[in-house]
């Protein structure tokens, strides 16, 4: 079973990840996803345990455990969608609308631009 694990310290290691699953049972894999650029963790990762009564005991013991100072989240992952034609999967950023920068005091938050002058609705995905 993959399991998702989310609202990690920043401090944490893969290795620290690996030991606090293998109370639990065997561990095939325990990975912090880290951005690419600066190396930093992102806060969340990936543990493979391959017996799912091991996996299920640790999800239910760690739910809502408090591991260096932050209370994890703990959930079985999801697997990623696939593109529709196949390749690559994944998004790409978009965006609609004209934008324009707007005449004083542009608010942009969350994607949404509401600046005077054009608007235009901005969103990620």
């Amino acid at each position: 079973m993959n399991i998702y694990v989310g609202n990690l310290s920043w401090q944490m290691t893969d290795e620290d990840l690996r030991t606090l699953f293998e109370q639990y049972g065997s561990v095939t894999s325990a990975k912090i996803v880290k951005d690419k650029t600066s190396g930093r963790s992102k806060g969340f990762g990936f543990v493979e345990m391959p017996e799912d009564g091991e996996a299920q005991n640790a999800l239910t013991s760690l739910y809502e455990s408090e591991v260096l100072g932050r209370k994890i989240i703990v959930n079985e992952a999801q697997p990623k969608p696939q593109g529709g034609s196949g390749g690559g999967g994944g998004f790409k950023k978009r965006s609609f609308g004209g934008g324009g920068s707007g005449g004083g005091g542009g608010y942009k938050k969350g994607g949404y631009n509401r600046g005077g002058g054009g608007g235009g609705y901005n969103r990620d995905y």
